[in-house]
């Protein structure tokens, strides 16, 4: 053996995997500042085990908590981002986003049951360039609000958005406003149910458009909502605004959110309004018949 294998010091490598060892057990919460196990948050549904602070959760992740074990069938998988504009890294961006995340663009639809009720589901992921809304995304949504339409099931949708358009699709992006907001008045002119579940955070273009035209609007507890943040506001209204300005709890004091679901009651919740749905269109077709 030679002597330097005696006397061989730890690299820098070693260093840094043993720190990203120690990020992945621990977690601490923005809120209430506990250290706890990462492991234990996970099993409480991604909330912190002290104060109920809601982590964010990534979509296939809230897919597995939300709908029945198996029963997801994801459609239009294979849309893909381009870029129209030639925006200089674009292209790069959207490549490391789909490493990192595991999908193809922000949000993620397909067919699936919550408990036993079959729904079209639509769920976006924040950690894909901000959850924000380019042409593939609102295609996408478009899709499912067709697909609602066209088989009359009722359309259940999370979503995740820090920044509404994505600018590096210009025009093409803020379009998609429009053509969300227009499938779904086709959805209510036909009398199928729109569920929508403002996550952390909901905001700008997505909010105007339509996160905000459910026919129920549930939120999780203390997410950010909103048009624009709070500097804005307190600079259009020329008044300093609560402390909870654009959050879930602000909302629904103010009427825009039906009612405030922590996570862990969310799956049930949405299986009653499901029944609910049900037994209505059941109601509507005896009187029709």
């Amino acid at each position: 053996m030679g002597r330097g294998k005696w006397f061989q010091r730890g690299d820098h490598n070693d260093a840094r995997k043993r720190e990203k060892m120690a990020e992945n057990l621990w977690l601490k919460c923005p809120r209430c500042n506990e250290i706890q196990f990462a492991k234990d948050v996970e099993r409480n549904l991604r909330t912190c085990t002290r104060c109920e602070y809601h982590f964010r959760l990534r979509a296939l992740d809230r897919v597995e908590i939300t709908v029945d074990e198996g029963s997801f069938e994801e459609f239009d998988a294979n849309l893909y981002s381009c870029n129209p504009l030639d925006f200089p890294g674009y292209a790069d961006k959207v490549k490391r986003a789909q490493e990192e995340t595991g999908l193809t663009d922000a949000v993620l639809c397909g067919f699936a049951r919550i408990e036993n009720f079959p729904v079209v589901l639509s769920v976006a992921d924040f950690e894909f360039l901000g959850g924000s809304m380019g042409s593939v995304v609102g295609e996408k949504l478009v899709r499912a609000m067709e697909r609602s339409l066209q088989k009359r099931l009722p359309l259940v949708l999370f979503t995740a958005n820090g920044g509404g358009a994505r600018m590096f699709e210009g025009l093409l992006s803020l379009m998609q406003m429009a053509k969300t907001s227009a499938a779904l008045a086709r959805m209510q002119e036909n009398g199928v149910p729109f569920l929508v579940v403002l996550t952390d955070p909901t905001m700008a273009g997505v909010y105007a458009s339509y996160a905000s035209l459910g026919d129920v609007i549930l939120a999780e507890p203390g997410a950010l909502i909103g048009f624009a943040g709070r500097r804005v506001g307190n600079q259009d209204m020329g008044m300093k605004l609560p402390e909870d300005f654009q959050t879930s709890e602000f909302q629904f004091r103010c009427g825009q959110v039906d009612r405030i679901v922590p996570r862990r009651e969310m799956r049930n919740t949405l299986a009653l309004l499901l029944s609910f749905f049900e037994e209505e269109a059941a109601a509507n077709a005896a009187k029709s018949a």
